[in-house]
C-alpha cells in the first residue's frame, strides 16, 4: 500500500529504530511498510495516524478508491 511514512519519518528526524520503538515494533517492520512489501494491521495504521496527528487517510492512500 502507498505511503508516506518515510517522509513523515524524515521530517521529524527519527531513524527507522526510533519510529520502531515510538509504535512498538522493529525496524524491520518500519522498513517493510516504507518499502511497501507489507501493509500495516488497522490497529498499526491507527497508531502511526496518531503518532503523526494526521488522518489515516493521509498517510495511506486507499487501494479500493
Amino acid at each position: 500500500m502507498k505511503n508516506r511514512l518515510k517522509l513523515l519519518r524524515a521530517e521529524k528526524g527519527w531513524t527507522q529504530q526510533q519510529l520502531g520503538d515510538a509504535l512498538g515494533v522493529s525496524r524491520q517492520a518500519v522498513n517493510a511498510l516504507e518499502t511497501e512489501k507489507h501493509d500495516p494491521s488497522l490497529d498499526l495504521a491507527y497508531r502511526i495516524a496518531a503518532l503523526f496527528a494526521q488522518p489515516v487517510e493521509a498517510i495511506f492512500d486507499n487501494p479500493h478508491a
